[in-house]
């Protein structure tokens, strides 16, 4: 896979070749390019920014500017293989409402997000009394665009609560693999396949 991002690069590797793909703020589409390029997927993005927009259709990608929060419930029920959300779910108003049209309109979807359980996170709000600033989470709390401090446990949970099915999950410590044992407190990212 070209140079991904680490989360970004397990999810490419897990999107079947050929597949619909959806990719939700989808940045400056640099995944939507390698899963079209390299996996000859059928793709299309959402994006909040429009200079990111206009970056997209500069690399011939059907990229379309909107709101996960407001722009979802105009695509149609399962018109895509997966919908995919790449560190954008802690980003929107209601994280419940954004995750259930993902799985309304693709038949899996993709979430991560970054752990505000992490050890790092806990030990910064534990002996120093401040939000933290870490390579993940790189900004003060006045300027972060995160405005729900979710975990894995979290995310489980809500799973749980609303019927979803975790088919897959992956975890990283900086930009490594790591196991499941104790993820909630050693993961900085997390990375979910779920669907219905």
């Amino acid at each position: 896979m070209s140079r991904l991002r680490p989360d970004l690069a397990i999810i490419a590797r897990n999107v079947e070749p050929g597949s619909r793909v959806l990719d939700i703020g989808c940045g400056d589409g640099v995944l939507l390019a390698a899963l079209r390029d390299e996996r000859g997927c059928n793709v299309h993005g959402m994006e909040i920014d429009a200079e990111n927009v206009a970056d997209c259709v500069a690399k011939g990608l059907s990229v379309i500017q909107g709101d996960a929060d407001r722009d979802l419930v105009f695509y149609p029920d399962a018109s895509f293989d997966y919908a995919i959300l790449s560190q954008t779910l802690q980003t929107t108003k209601r994280p419940d409402r954004v995750l259930e049209d993902l799985l309304r309109i693709g038949r899996r979807a993709f979430v991560s997000f970054p752990n505000f359980a992490h050890w790092r996170v806990r030990l910064s709000l534990l002996w120093g009394g401040r939000m933290p600033v870490t390579r993940l989470l790189p900004v003060a709390w006045y300027e972060t665009p995160n405005i729900h401090h979710l975990t894995i446990s979290d995310f489980r949970a809500l799973a749980a609560e609303r019927g979803i099915t975790i088919e897959r999950a992956w975890f990283l410590a900086g930009d490594r693999h790591m196991g499941e044992a104790a993820a909630n407190f050693r993961a900085e990212h997390a990375i979910f396949l779920v669907s219905r």
